[in-house]
């Protein structure tokens, strides 16, 4: 897929994206977006990204730890899905203090050594250079910044990638076919064949100039979470 292709199916998805996660995920993945932001470092008072931000999960999260006196930008290039995040948040009260912004991950709009921390939840997986996207965020990041990226990944244990693979043709692929999205679900699993795993995501962290970068498998490898310090 190309990035006009990603952008029209994430658009696409949008109105469902929510309860799909929590079908798929058996509502883990609040828990895990929950140990990406922990995983970030954020502060009160502090400046954060939430790049690739879809409906806003982990942006509101980080809301929440930065307090009215910081300031959180949630960044996606899928204007439907942040539409979504845009309404929710003005359901809180008081109004979380997040700025949402389209734009890609590949070409940021934001100037050198902005953030103070950042986020980032199923987005490198989805981006056509990965490389470049980890620049863009290294770039962004204030010196001594922390970025924790949350994604699906291949387990390299064969029983667990087994099982991932049963569980993505017999529970998320018909559970997509009954919101009518089977051809939008149905990229996963060659999304998930190309996302290098974590060892090589530390790499290129460290090689686009991060001084410290860990990967950290959680659910059996078939998650995991880069963190990387600038």
């Amino acid at each position: 897929m190309d990035s006009d292709q990603i952008r029209t199916l994430f658009d696409r998805i949008a109105p469902v994206y929510d309860q799909l996660n929590d079908w798929l995920s058996l509502g883990q993945h609040r828990v895990w977006k929950q140990m990406t932001v922990q995983w970030s470092q954020a502060k009160p008072g502090d400046t954060c990204l939430d790049l690739c931000c879809g409906s806003g999960d982990l942006a509101l999260m980080l809301a929440k730890i930065v307090g009215l006196s910081g300031h959180v930008i949630g960044a996606d290039f899928a204007a439907a899905q942040l539409e979504i995040a845009r309404q929710r948040s003005e359901q809180c009260y008081p109004v979380p203090p997040i700025q949402w912004v389209e734009a890609d991950a590949l070409d940021l709009p934001f100037a050198d050594q902005t953030f103070d921390a950042a986020t980032m939840g199923y987005g490198l997986r989805n981006v056509v250079d990965i490389e470049r996207s980890l620049k863009e965020l290294y770039r962004v990041l204030r010196p001594g910044a922390t970025v924790a990226i949350l994604d699906l990944h291949r387990p390299s244990n064969p029983q667990f990638r087994a099982f991932q693979q049963w569980y993505l043709q017999m529970l998320v692929i018909p559970t997509a076919r009954r919101f009518g999205l089977t051809e939008e679900y149905a990229y996963l699993s060659p999304s998930l064949d190309r996302f290098p795993r974590g060892q090589e995501q530390v790499r290129l962290a460290k090689q686009v100039g991060f001084v410290r970068a860990t990967h950290y498998p959680i659910a059996g490898g078939t998650m995991g979470v880069l963190v990387a310090t600038k």
